[in-house]
């Protein structure tokens, strides 16, 4: 269990400004006359803007959060038949505004009807761990998962905040959907919440349920099962926990203040037995240190030189007790950068060696190897390399983990070609494989 200032429970302030009581039993589902707020047009991976926008701060964008979910919601239900969506995740990366915007987004879902709406102890969760979660927890129950982050982008009071949507494959909104939310909010006029309702404890014990009306509720869940248990399947730990007791050998693991650090604390420390000191900046905090939690060359600094590495990746020989092997995770946990001893491993390169070597990895090797793998455009052709060598069919495809997700998909939601296992990843440090519908930092720690 982590504690830190971002899991520690914060009272919900709602739009009248006055606190809300703990619980109430005159709980009334209301709704609220508005108007279409302009540019919510979702990107490569949901909605993201100046969180003063989804704050509210000017009056035009009062009921920001609440449009863009009542449209979000009314897309899901089209492509569900028009029936309510029953279960729904709701998480984020634990960024400055996250815990208010889970209190409102949950009286929008249970206001419209959702019944079961599960957001994971703390309000804190990776991304990928969503993904995982949407797949198979309860058997695959979730319909789909609200995240609130802004991946990389920083935090805090004049920083980014974001949401994306995650559908019931664990995948990113493909484009259809994306482009039908956007053209809901343009027409919207009312949206349904919940009003008397008590805040949602998200410091509560895993399992608590709290009445959102008489046929909704939330419930607190654990963060990490689907996720761990997901990455026990992908790699043998057991052999990985012995592998870490080698003399000599040693790992630094920097979460930058994101949602991966208590991941990586879960697995690393708890499940591989790791010394605490493999870890850095694994506490979540609102505003990421006030560092920008993208992992690359710049912005995880201190870990290039424990690596024994220039600021420009060339190996520093000046440099002593430097790890085996190092790596850092993004705001919501999903991107990656890796580094040997003195030895910087671009994202391009990264995923060729993971394909070269995909033996060692007892999610591929039961199979036999990859059915697939692709890269994005802007990748470096390292990976075509490999795959021509190996003989695995091979795709590029442009930017954008949806993009991916569809090739992961081809069997399980169009009925075409199987080609999971596979193996993909993205010049912007992002790495993983069919084991969520998601990029994967600590996946792709574990790979290497």
């Amino acid at each position: 269990t982590v504690s830190t200032d971002a899991f520690a429970p914060k009272a919900f302030v709602p739009r009248s400004g006055k606190s809300a009581p703990r619980q109430s039993t005159a709980s009334a589902v209301t709704e609220v006359p508005t108007t279409p707020i302009p540019g919510m047009k979702p990107g490569t991976s949901g909605l993201r803007k100046k969180v003063e926008v989804w704050q509210g701060v000017d009056e035009a964008n009062k009921f920001y959060v609440e449009n863009f979910i009542q449209s979000l919601l009314d897309t899901a239900v089209s492509n569900n038949g028009g029936k309510m969506l029953d279960t729904v995740i709701v998480a984020g990366d634990g960024r400055y505004f996250n815990v208010e915007a889970i209190q409102i987004i949950c009286r929008v879902l249970a206001g419209n009807g959702v019944s079961n709406i599960w957001v994971p102890k703390g309000g804190i969760m990776s991304t990928p761990a969503v993904s995982a979660a949407i797949r198979s927890r309860e058997g695959g129950q979730a319909q789909g998962g609200i995240i609130l982050t802004a991946s990389h982008n920083p935090g805090g009071p004049g920083e980014d905040f974001g949401i994306k949507y995650n559908e019931g494959y664990g995948q990113p909104a493909g484009e259809e959907f994306t482009d039908a939310l956007y053209a809901r909010s343009l027409e919207i006029k009312g949206f349904k919440t919940v009003e008397g309702a008590g805040d949602i404890d998200l410091d509560a014990e895993v399992g608590a349920t709290f009445s959102m009306t008489s046929t909704s509720k939330v419930t607190i869940i654990d963060p990490f099962q689907e996720y761990v248990s997901c990455l026990k399947e992908c790699f043998d730990f057991a052999a990985i926990k012995d592998f870490a007791k080698r003399p000599g050998f040693s790992i630094l693991f920097d979460g930058m203040h994101g949602a991966g650090g208590p991941f990586a604390r879960r697995v690393l420390i708890e499940e591989l037995g790791f010394p605490q000191s493999s870890l850095m900046r694994c506490d979540p905090r609102p505003d990421f240190g006030q560092c920008h939690p993208d992992p690359n060359l710049t912005y995880a600094a201190e870990l290039v030189k424990k690596m024994g590495l220039k600021p420009d990746g060339s190996a520093d020989p000046s440099a002593t007790s430097v790890p085996t092997l190092g790596a850092a995770n993004d705001g919501d946990g999903d991107r990656n950068l890796i580094a040997g001893a003195g030895c910087f491993v671009t994202p391009s390169d990264s995923l060729a060696i993971i394909c070269d070597n995909w033996a060692a990895i007892p999610h591929f090797a039961r199979a036999g190897g990859p059915k697939g793998v692709a890269r994005s455009m802007p990748s470096s052709a390292a990976l075509d390399v490999v795959a021509e060598a190996l003989d695995i069919p091979n795709f590029v495809t442009p930017t954008g983990w949806k993009f991916f997700g569809n090739l992961m998909g081809s069997k399980e939601q169009f009925g075409k070609r199987d080609y999971t296992p596979f193996l993909c990843g993205e010049e912007s440090f992002g790495t993983g494989s069919d084991h969520v519908r998601e990029k994967d930092g600590l996946w792709a720690m574990l790979a290497r």
